[in-house]
C-alpha cells in the first residue's frame, strides 16, 4: 500500500524584527499542521533577514546557541502540533565559531537532529565565508517518526556528492531549507537561466538518486544595508519534486505561500526498480572525484 506524507513548505518574506518574523513563522507553520501537514520545512535562515549581503561583525550578534532560546520555541510548536519540523538557524557554536545550521524536532518537540552547512559561498551579496565555519557532521541523514530525512542547505544543492551521499546512507528524502534570489542588474534573460538552472539542479538529484526533493525558498526584496546593491529579489518558487524529478507543486515567484503537499514515500521503490542507477554505479573507476581537478 502505498505510504503518502503530507508535507508543508513555509515560503515568506523577512523583515527586520526576529520576534515578528518568529511569530509569523509560528503562525504559518500552524496553517501547514492545520491542514494536515506531519513535516514542515521552513527556509534558510528564516529568523533574520539575510545579513549575509554585507561583512559586519555586528551581524554576529544575530547568533544563538543550540540549544536556546530558539530551538525552545520550535521545540514546543512541533510538539504541540504533533509535526516534525525542520528549521534553519545561525548557530553560535563557541566563541569566533558560527555554523548555518539546520535542526530537525520530532513530533514529540525532541531535537532529532542538526545538519551544519557544508558547502560555504562567497559571492557578490553572499559573502557566507565571513560568517560561517564549514559544517562537520558529515552528510548524515536525520531519522524521525516520519521517514529518514536528508537536510542540505541552499548552496549543497548545487553538488551532487552531497545528495549521493545522502542517499546512499538511507534518506528518504532530501531537503533544501534556501535563500537565493536575483541582484536588480541581472538580465530577465540571466534571471531565468539563474532560477531555471536551481531548479534542474535540484529535480537532477531527485532523478539520479529516485528520492522525493523537497526546496523551500524566501520571497520577498531585501536591501542591501551598505547600499553597495540594490538588494536581494529572492525568487520563492519553492517546490517539491518525486523521485523522478516531476513537479508535484511549486510556490509563487513573488508571494509568501504556504504549500501542503502528497509526497509518496513508497514510489522511491518502484523508480528504483526500472532505473537502477545504485546498481550500475562503477565504483572502482570513482577515485577521481576526490581531487580538486583532474589536470
Amino acid at each position: 500500500m502505498e505510504k503518502i506524507l503530507k508535507v508543508g513548505l513555509v515560503q515568506q518574506s523577512v523583515g527586520p524584527d526576529v520576534a515578528a518574523n518568529k511569530e509569523k513563522l509560528v503562525r504559518n507553520i500552524t496553517d501547514c499542521a492545520n491542514r494536515g501537514a506531519k513535516l514542515v520545512v521552513l527556509q534558510e535562515l528564516h529568523n533574520t533577514p539575510y545579513f549575509c549581503q554585507v561583512e559586519d561583525v555586528d551581524n554576529f550578534d544575530l547568533a544563538e546557541p543550540i540549544p536556546g532560546d530558539s530551538t525552545e520555541l520550535y521545540s514546543s510548536v512541533a510538539k504541540r502540533l504533533h509535526i516534525v519540523l525542520v528549521t534553519s538557524l545561525f548557530e553560535k557554536r563557541a566563541v569566533g565559531v558560527y555554523h548555518n545550521t539546520a535542526v530537525v524536532f520530532d513530533a514529540d518537540g525532541s531535537i532529532a537532529g542538526q545538519y551544519r552547512k557544508m558547502h560555504i559561498p562567497d559571492d557578490p551579496a553572499y559573502y557566507e565565508k565571513f560568517y560561517f565555519t564549514p559544517g562537520d557532521l558529515g552528510f548524515e541523514p536525520i531519522k524521525t517518526s516520519v521517514g529518514t530525512l536528508g537536510v542540505l542547505v541552499c548552496w549543497d544543492q548545487w553538488y551532487p556528492e552531497a545528495a549521493r551521499i545522502m542517499a546512499m546512507k538511507g534518506a528518504d528524502m532530501l531537503i533544501y531549507p534556501t535563500a537565493i534570489g536575483w541582484e536588480s542588474s541581472d538580465s530577465e534573460d540571466e534571471k531565468n537561466r539563474q532560477r531555471d538552472a536551481w531548479i534542474i539542479s535540484q529535480r537532477g538529484h531527485a532523478v539520479a538518486n529516485g528520492l522525493p526533493v523537497i526546496s523551500v525558498n524566501r520571497v520577498g526584496v531585501e536591501k542591501d544595508p551598505s547600499n553597495q546593491t540594490n538588494g536581494i529579489q529572492f525568487w520563492g518558487s519553492s517546490f517539491v519534486a518525486g523521485p523522478q524529478g516531476e513537479l508535484l507543486q511549486q510556490a509563487s515567484a513573488t508571494n509568501e505561500e504556504n504549500l501542503v503537499v502528497d509526497v509518496s514515500l513508497s514510489r522511491s521503490e518502484d523508480v528504483r526498480r526500472i532505473w537502477p542507477f545504485f546498481r550500475d554505479r562503477r565504483i572502482d573507476a570513482y577515485k577521481d572525484i576526490l581531487k580538486r581537478f583532474c589536470k
